[in-house]
């Protein structure tokens, strides 16, 4: 079917669809005219939503997320407000309200949840697409009632907000009030440990005490490498010394009364030698020389073993030193290695305690924080516009309404047009009969209905000609 066709259609049924669309359009202005007049209050809302705190002065993180204006919908569109509204405006105790309950539920169920449905059913929360803006609207038959509930729920939607803010931090400041007892016990005994500690090993300031040991260990340290020194020359000596010629020594040729006597040996023995030659052994100068040499010889051999003693003495004195020095050395690293335990457990009880202080601290502060803000009664929300009552109803709307009964109207009357067509299908075109007989069309006669007024002029020549032809035929009788 083309529109050529469907033309000739609707041209043929055209009364059943005017008759459709005046059918339609009567029937919508007379139901528009028929319907209770209704109004639309609106209420509109800013979300403060990048403000400063003003308990703790923090700013604010970005809220306009996704989900947050839909929450707040939700929110004012709960039952908890709703009630809250029900119970601020007092209608459950209205006699009229009362009456329609009970022939509405028959007694069934609460007043205050019948009506808070009521109001929702009402209710229109919109948000604005680009800001941070609510609009709260309410539907009514009186301009007074939807205004007053519009502004009644924003004002009991401000309070839920805060409500729903301060609630989790007063439950938070009892949580952190018990707590603050347990941490300060916590505080209370490490400082006692940490005191009883000091008080047992008398510490005050173990890094001072430290350094002074640390120091002498390093003291020690150099003299016992300076003694070790001292003590590895002085075994050399003594091994000298004690050797087949202690004379070599220097310590014994060195000597000075060594070193006398041996020139005094020399000189005896020379003078003993020159006796010797002149005198036979039995001579008395033979035997006083020879007993000198003998007394200077044994002389100088007790100063010898006196001195090679000496040295011998002075390399003992000098291990007995070292092995002082290092045991003195083992001594104070054993001393430094327990003033580092003790460091490390003096340390870990102040780390301890400087812990417990912090844990008391900040849940100190978080308490506070907490406490404060859980006694603020300050919303973030803000009444933009409040709702005024309308001069002019919102429903019905007789004018969109007849616009779209002409518009349903139109297309109920094709539709009806279309389904008498199809029940009695008709040819209104050479098209139609070329589909129906499957044949070529040789040629098509026009016939058009003849015009009134050139219908009644041939009737009255007719009628001319008809009453002169009879008086021609009376006279000819005659």
């Amino acid at each position: 079917m083309n529109f050529s066709q469907l033309f000739l259609i609707l041209r043929a049924h055209l009364k059943i669809s005017l008759i459709t669309l005046i059918v339609t359009v009567s029937a919508t202005l007379a139901i528009s005219m028929m319907l209770p007049k209704s109004y639309k209050a609106s209420t509109s809302l800013v979300l403060n939503y990048k403000g400063v705190d003003p308990v703790t002065g923090m700013t604010l993180p970005a809220q306009l997320m996704p989900g947050y204006m839909a929450t707040q919908v939700d929110i004012i569109s709960s039952m908890s407000v709703s009630l809250a509204v029900v119970d601020e405006l007092r209608w459950a105790d209205e006699p009229v309200y009362k009456e329609e309950f009970m022939k509405a539920t028959k007694g069934n169920g609460k007043i205050r949840e019948w009506l808070a449905e009521i109001l929702l059913k009402g209710l229109i929360v919109e948000p604005s697409k680009e800001s941070s803006v609510l609009t709260i609207t309410y539907k009514s038959n009186d301009p007074d009632s939807a205004a007053r509930v519009a502004n009644m729920f924003a004002e009991q939607y401000q309070k839920m907000s805060v409500q729903l803010k301060v609630d989790p931090l007063k439950k938070a400041a009892t949580f952190f009030t018990g707590q603050l007892k347990v941490l300060r016990d916590n505080l209370e005994s490490a400082q006692k440990k940490l005191s009883t500690y000091q008080q047992e090993n008398n510490l005050y300031s173990v890094d001072n005490r430290l350094d002074v040991e640390t120091t002498r260990l390093n003291d020690l340290g150099g003299q016992l490498v300076l003694a070790q020194a001292a003590m590895a020359e002085a075994t050399s000596r003594q091994q000298m010394a004690k050797g087949a010629n202690p004379i070599e020594s220097p310590d014994v040729g060195g000597n000075p009364l060594v070193q006398n006597m041996r020139i005094s040996l020399a000189t005896a023995e020379a003078k003993f030698s020159e006796v010797a030659q002149r005198l036979d052994k039995n001579h008395p100068q033979y035997q006083s020389a020879k007993a000198e040499v003998d007394k200077l010889r044994s002389a100088l051999a007790e100063h010898i073993a006196a001195t090679s003693n000496s040295v011998s003495n002075n390399a003992r004195i000098m291990q007995q030193r070292e092995a002082e020095i290092r045991a003195a050395l083992s001594a104070q690293k054993t001393k430094i290695l327990e003033l580092n335990r003790t460091r490390d457990q003096m340390n870990l009880l102040m780390r301890e305690v400087e812990s417990a202080q912090r844990a008391y601290d900040t849940a100190s502060q978080r308490f506070t924080q907490a406490n404060l803000e859980g006694q603020s009664n300050q919303s973030d929300i803000a009444v933009l516009a409040p709702a005024v009552p309308p001069l002019d109803h919102s429903s019905p709307r007789i004018v969109l309404n007849v616009a779209l009964s002409i518009f349903i109207g139109g297309m109920l009357g094709i539709g009806f047009g279309l389904l008498a067509e199809m029940m009695d299908r008709r040819v209104r075109s050479a098209t139609d009969l070329v589909n129906a007989l499957e044949v070529p069309v040789m040629g098509q006669l026009s016939w058009g209905a003849p015009n009134k007024r050139r219908m009644q002029w041939l009737r009255k020549l007719f009628s001319r000609k008809s009453k002169s032809s009879a008086k021609g035929e009376r006279k000819k009788k005659v």
